[in-house]
């Protein structure tokens, strides 16, 4: 049974003069995406998938390079577009990210909305299913559109019930054929849970 992982980048070197996108992987969250090689669902995967974020792409060279694999970017895969707020202090953030969720069909303080995130994510997703391959496959990217997915799969409604867990740097997986999942978020970094 071939699974996808959709796994999140973990923690970034904030700076609020850089545009988000660019943001890069912190000291922590470098340290944590080569711990996640140590995970044992980690050798089955033959394919790596990444957002066009530095972010994502930092993290999937991690992987690729471990497993040699080439990291296929898909520039659409990015995290929920907020440009429009640019760079928000975390307590106001997660209150946007709270309206986000909330009302899904709607554009929160110029952000893209979360139903719109949906589709796009679901939509790339989707493609690199449809082009066939063998084996496992990690797509990696962000918390939002991760979530997004998460809850498609799921066949639930819009909401932050499902949110990854604070700070980044988590999975879930699903079957492939199935499209369905067979677990929620879980640490990266962390031996899987029986």
């Amino acid at each position: 049974m071939p699974i996808a992982y959709h796994i999140t980048h973990p923690q970034v070197q904030i700076d609020p003069a850089i545009p988000v996108p660019d943001w890069g992987l912190s000291d922590v969250g470098r340290a944590r995406a080569y711990a996640m090689l140590g995970q044992p669902w980690i050798g089955s995967i033959r394919q790596a998938v990444s957002s066009g974020e530095r972010k994502a792409i930092e993290t999937a060279e991690v992987l690729g390079r471990h497993l040699d694999l080439a990291v296929q970017v898909r520039e659409r895969m990015h995290e929920n577009g907020r440009s429009a707020t640019g760079f928000l202090p975390p307590p106001e953030f997660e209150a946007v990210a709270d309206q986000f969720f909330a009302n899904p069909h709607e554009s929160i303080r110029g952000w893209e909305r979360a139903i719109d995130a949906q589709q796009r994510i679901a939509g790339e997703v989707e493609a690199v299913l449809e082009a066939g391959g063998t084996g496992d496959i990690a797509f990696v990217g962000h918390g939002g559109v991760g979530t997004l997915l998460l809850l498609a799969l799921s066949g639930k409604q819009i909401s932050r019930d499902r949110d990854q867990p604070p700070g980044g740097g988590n999975y879930f997986a699903f079957d492939i054929a199935a499209r369905r999942v067979l677990h929620g978020w879980r640490p990266i970094d962390m031996l899987e849970q029986s």
